[in-house]
């Protein structure tokens, strides 16, 4: 147990009539990166919410850091950092007076305060900015110090709803960088998201779909595990192809990328290619291929219509 971050069992959170979490099973190792992986709507952020002692569960269990939800919720607070996937620090303060008003909020001693500012400006590239208005920040200027924030106490435990929502993919990916290396250090993170690029970046990830887990596991379990069949085809009218493959029931889903299209067929038919080939719309000069799993494909065949 002295391995593990965070522990939930059955949790549930009504909100009237909707149930917005459902029967939640949870189990997150430390010095690990963790994700939940949803669209809008999914149950991550009040999944988030109640992890954090901020939102209390309708049932269920939740131990975090070895302390019991929601009773524990006060001491709690000073061991993580939250992230919120709105921007919610002051526009109308610098960067550094920002940083000096989360310093005290978390109780960072005053002799401590300036060593840890400047840490953090450096470490995440705003040295030159400590006396900006946050108003004036570009998005990933935004985002860096929000992160800057979320750690300013050097949290065992860092979570991050949707942090790259509004910045570009440079700066998405330079991001990902620092929070691999604050796991290196010890920080546990759970990090939401629906980007299916951040999802496989993750060390385990749950989707999560009307507030119910469908999966979880490491991306390469989740993508060995599918039980689908992945087959890419180069044809000529590819939109005409797609509309007579989706009305096949073996064939789960149909998708244009490119001047490909992939094709995902259930685990009962054998031979795929032969089975494809056999098929209305497939001419004798189309080029058909298995191929790898993505995390995409898990995702479409673990929830909506794809599920088996």
């Amino acid at each position: 147990m002295n391995d593990i971050a965070i522990k939930v069992s059955k949790l549930n959170r009504n909100f009237g009539d909707i149930r917005a979490i459902q029967e939640l099973d949870l189990e997150v190792e430390k010095k690990r990166i963790y994700g939940f992986l949803g669209p809008n709507g999914s149950g991550k952020t009040t999944a988030i919410r109640m992890l954090t002692g901020l939102l209390k569960p309708s049932s269920g269990e939740v131990e975090v850091l070895g302390l019991r939800l929601p009773q524990d919720a006060e001491k709690l607070r000073l061991k993580i950092g939250y992230m919120t996937q709105k921007f919610s620090l002051y526009n109308d303060l610098t960067v550094k007076e920002n940083l000096q008003f989360i310093a005290k909020i978390y109780c960072l001693p005053s002799r401590l305060q300036k060593t840890r500012i400047d840490e953090l400006l450096n470490i995440f590239g705003l040295e030159n900015k400590i006396n900006q208005l946050v108003s004036t920040l570009s998005g990933g200027q935004k985002q860096r110090l929000a992160l800057a924030a979320a750690t300013i106490h050097k949290p065992e435990l860092l979570f991050l709803d949707e942090p790259t929502s509004a910045v570009d993919p440079e700066n998405r990916r330079d991001f990902w960088e620092q929070l691999f290396d604050l796991c290196d250090q010890g920080t546990t993170i759970l990090v939401s998201t629906h980007y299916m690029d951040e999802a496989e970046r993750c060390h385990k990830l749950a989707i999560l779909e009307n507030g119910i887990k469908r999966v979880d596991g490491t991306p390469e379990e989740l993508m060995q595990q599918m039980g689908v069949h992945v087959v890419e085809i180069a044809a000529s009218d590819l939109r005409l192809l797609k509309q007579k493959l989706i009305k096949i029931t073996e064939v789960i889903t149909a998708a244009q990328l490119g001047a490909r299209l992939r094709v995902l067929v259930k685990n009962s038919i054998s031979d795929p290619l032969v089975f494809l080939k056999k098929q209305k719309g497939i001419m004798p000069g189309d080029r058909l291929s298995l191929v790898r799993p993505s995390l995409e494909d898990v995702f479409v065949t673990s929830t909506g219509e794809g599920r088996q």
